[in-house]
């Protein structure tokens, strides 16, 4: 009865608030070189469409890059030097819109946005004053300038599969020895708890580990997906990730009888979730309130930002301490929640 109508019920709020093709609250930055009463305009009209956030401003050539590495904004609007001066004067000037194209397709809603929005307030200038006034607008996709999926696709598929072999392996083994009467022996035994998950999890973590280096070669050397930061950097945040996986495994294992049910909770609880609330696809900043709080809670979305950040911005632990500290903090109470299921049992 819960699969029958429970699933439904929820793949449908899901994807009716996921599946979008709006996009709402993005963050950018502004480097006006100009700082007149035009380009101030054009920010104001941009700000209050309400698809974009004014993060904040940029002074200086060297930090666009070193905001788009900290991952801050999803564009950065350059203003030319004299712009309201040069529309007057020449009727025309030229502004640049920087993406991150990390992520493809949400770089190129956003360059579309911005630049209906730039050329709505071309249009109402021309009519206004009388003359055909023109503002050029380009665009530049930084990380990715030719688009290519593959930019997008491979870190999230690699946390996918990362997420769901390692969960989905330690559960269903680890319940497969509690049907067969193995277990018992093993609780019973004069093994510590915290020795019968470290004897159950470090095999699978070569095993991982290997389908990790695996998908890393397969996209760069097969797709073409560069590995621009520390490839060592790179490997141990995955290890990290897939400690973390397999601590999540062992938890369902705590908590299912058979194996049927661990098979379900790992591969349909967790793949649906990976795909829709990860930002994998779709964009976290286009959902719902509620719908971000709940993306915070899983752990694909901070391993992809992980991997992005190292692969395609060349950026180091400096710009990926956060979220390496949430896949610890989770590894952590994952690992903590099973010792204590299985000392309860040892009780």
């Amino acid at each position: 009865m819960l699969v029958l109508f429970g699933m439904p019920f929820i793949q449908m709020l899901l994807f009716g608030f996921v599946l979008t093709n709006e996009i709402r609250d993005v963050k950018i930055a502004v480097y006006d070189q100009s700082n007149d009463e035009t380009t101030r305009r054009i920010v104001d009209k941009l700000t209050s469409s309400g698809y974009f956030i004014l993060d904040h401003k940029i002074y200086s050539d060297q930090q666009i890059k070193e905001t788009f590495r900290k991952g801050e904004v999803k564009e950065v609007i350059v203003f030319q030097d004299n712009f309201g001066r040069d529309l007057e004067r020449n009727n025309v000037a030229s502004v640049q819109l920087l993406a991150d194209a990390s992520d493809a397709n949400m770089a190129n809603l956003i360059v579309n946005y911005t630049t209906a929005i730039i050329s709505d307030f071309n249009r109402n200038l021309t009519i206004s004053s009388n003359l055909p006034l023109s503002i050029d607008v380009r665009p530049r996709m930084m990380y990715n300038e030719q688009l290519l999926g593959v930019y997008m696709f491979v870190p999230g598929i690699m946390a996918m599969i990362l997420m769901l072999i390692s969960a989905l392996m330690t559960s269903v083994s680890i319940v497969r020895e509690k049907e067969t009467g193995t277990m018992e022996v093993l609780l019973v035994s004069p093994l510590r708890p915290v020795q019968i998950i470290l004897g159950k999890v470090t095999p699978y973590i070569l095993l991982s580990f290997i389908n990790a280096v695996v998908i890393i070669l397969l996209g760069n050397y097969v797709f073409g997906l560069p590995v621009r930061g520390s490839t060592v950097l790179l490997l141990a945040e995955s290890i990290l990730f897939i400690v973390m996986a397999l601590s999540l495994g062992i938890f369902i294992s705590t908590v299912t009888s058979n194996q049927q049910t661990a098979m379900m909770i790992s591969m349909f609880a967790l793949m649906l979730p990976t795909i829709l609330l990860s930002g994998f696809i779709f964009p976290i900043e286009n959902m719902p309130r509620i719908l971000q709080w709940l993306c915070q809670l899983m752990p694909p979305k901070w391993f992809i930002i992980i991997i992005k950040n190292i692969m395609i911005k060349g950026t180091g632990l400096a710009y990926i301490w956060k979220e390496t500290l949430v896949l610890t903090g989770m590894t952590i109470v994952f690992i903590g929640l099973s010792i204590r299921k299985f000392s309860i049992r040892l009780e």
